[in-house]
């Protein structure tokens, strides 16, 4: 006995509204969770360019360190074996050059020189108070 002749059957509908609601808190729920990343690996401070401005070239001090662990300041080799003592000849060869100024230590290490040999002569630039280190290297190319 079907008593409802007629009227029809509704169709089902879905709700629109909650199924938006329930979207946009997924769609700020996954905005706080995001992490941006940044290209922060090293923080850097890039020079910048003054035309203007004369360069003045900074005293140099030449370390060069040989694959045996030999060390050579400012083509003069020198007998340090340790840090300290290789420290006073920095300092010996800055006074001999009489300049001005924090003068720049240059590493020029051979490709098979030990990693201890060129850390000896870092730690002689932090005892000696010479804080602007550099490493010379060639390109790949030549040699």
């Amino acid at each position: 006995m079907n008593f409802r002749k007629g009227k029809g059957r509704d169709d089902p509908e879905i709700n629109l509204i909650p199924f938006i609601d329930v979207l946009l808190v997924i769609v700020i729920f996954l905005m706080v969770t995001t992490s941006y990343s940044k290209f922060t690996a090293l923080q850097i401070t890039l020079p910048t360019a003054d035309a203007d401005k004369a360069m003045v070239q900074p005293q140099e001090i030449n370390v060069a360190v040989s694959p045996q662990g030999q060390y050579a300041v400012n083509n003069v080799q020198v007998s340090s074996k340790d840090a300290a003592s290789l420290a006073l000849d920095l300092k010996n060869a800055v006074q001999a050059d009489g300049a001005k100024g924090d003068p720049v230590v240059i590493i020029n290490a051979d490709a098979m020189a030990t990693h201890q040999t060129v850390i000896n002569v870092l730690e002689a630039a932090r005892l000696a108070g010479f804080d602007k280190i550099t490493f010379a290297a060639q390109t790949s190319g030549h040699k």
